[in-house]
């Protein structure tokens, strides 16, 4: 491992079975038959020897049973598995503030929490209250957001964020104002963690979007761009936000997380 090198870490900490119309945004003129889909869930952790990052916090117990969500393994297990101590002061990147990925964001009592300003003021504004984007959020975890902001620990961002050498996070929005992805470098090549600007590996292949968007032309442009950064060879993996197939991909992690999680790039 050089500077500026990481290893990813994927865990899945979550899933359920839904079908495609209801995944898919207005998916009946894509003239393809409807039937089931799986849709699991992640938080992904950014490590080396000097920095650990962790990109958002699952769902908590309350958002997951509201939703019917099967849950495989408590997000806070999980990193206590991985040895993560939350109580310590470490960088937390939120892409969006979705229930399943702010929903365990009062474990980081110290926390520096790193999410793009148009998310902040968004959840902030009086548009957040109507259902088509309220019902994606659990109203204590924001204000657990608001808290932490109270206290200063929370560094909102513009389009882009250097967090630490060969480590960005990039707003692209579409799925929610402040969308983000995040831009690790590893030995096994660069990976995007799409996070929700990319629900699907078939919404790239496909042209598929996502049914939960805040804007549809952002989120086109944000296919577009993970799109290009892939094929242009920017990125060499692109790690979708909810796909059952990404594990399959990945050098398992075994240990305690075995069968839950995978890891891209070595760990020195």
């Amino acid at each position: 491992m050089t500077v500026g090198e990481y290893q990813v870490v994927i865990v899945k900490y979550g899933t359920r079975t839904t079908v495609r119309s209801e995944v898919y945004l207005n998916y009946p003129l894509y003239g393809q038959p409807d039937g089931s889909i799986g849709m699991d869930y992640y938080f992904w952790v950014v490590r080396s020897p000097q920095l650990t990052v962790v990109v958002d916090t699952g769902f908590s117990a309350e958002g997951g049973d509201k939703r019917r969500r099967t849950t495989l393994v408590p997000p806070a297990d999980a990193f206590a598995r991985l040895g993560i101590d939350t109580s310590r002061r470490l960088p937390v990147v939120v892409t969006h503030a979705h229930y399943d990925h702010i929903g365990n964001l009062d474990l980081f009592t110290a926390a520096d929490i790193h999410i793009n300003q148009q998310e902040l003021d968004f959840w902030a504004s009086r548009h957040a209250q109507r259902t088509l984007f309220h019902h994606s959020v659990e109203d204590h975890e924001l204000g657990q957001l608001a808290a932490a902001q109270a206290e200063g620990r929370v560094h909102p961002f513009g389009d882009r964020l250097a967090l630490a050498p060969g480590l960005e996070v990039l707003r692209v929005g579409g799925h929610t104002p402040g969308q983000s992805v995040v831009k690790v470098n590893t030995s096994e090549g660069v990976v995007l963690l799409a996070s929700d600007a990319m629900h699907y590996d078939e919404e790239l292949d496909s042209d598929l979007l996502f049914m939960s968007v805040a804007d549809v032309v952002e989120m086109y442009e944000g296919i577009d761009l993970i799109t290009s950064m892939r094929n242009s060879g920017e990125v060499q993996h692109v790690v979708a936000g909810h796909d059952p197939g990404v594990l399959d991909r990945y050098k398992p992690l075994g240990g305690p997380l075995e069968g839950l999680a995978a890891t891209i790039g070595e760990l020195a």
